[in-house]
């Protein structure tokens, strides 16, 4: 069914964003700049993986919490702010892929700054 092509589609997304994710360290601006990379490389899958609700059913067990371990990681297992970092990246992704951040905005500049301050506020950065 198509809900199951989505699925296994949702799932090899996942497993190369945790791959990204690993691979790029334990820092929030290395995770940021690993997440935003694969998402702007990958636009068709990350808006696939992202923009409806998570077939959890269909997907293999524990690769939710694989691809998240890092981030968790980074912020010291705190869920909460895990997902409040996740949030800010996807929301960043978003808007980059949707065109509505203005010509010449300093991208780079606002995910540093973002990463800094989720840092400062446990000291993680």
């Amino acid at each position: 069914s198509r809900r199951h092509l989505e699925a296994v589609l949702i799932a090899e997304g996942m497993e190369q964003l945790g791959a990204a994710l690993r691979e790029a360290g334990g820092g929030l601006r290395a995770l940021g700049a690993a997440y935003r990379r694969w998402a702007l490389a990958n636009p068709a899958l990350y808006a696939l993986m992202t923009d409806g609700p998570l077939p959890r059913d269909l997907l293999p067990d524990g690769l939710e919490a694989r691809t998240a371990q890092p981030l968790l990681d980074a912020v010291g297992g705190d869920q909460d702010r895990a997902r409040a970092v996740w949030a800010h990246a996807h929301g960043m992704v978003a808007l980059e892929l949707a065109g509505r951040f203005p010509p010449g905005a300093d991208l780079d500049a606002a995910w540093r700054t973002a990463a800094e301050a989720f840092g400062r506020a446990r000291g993680m950065g």
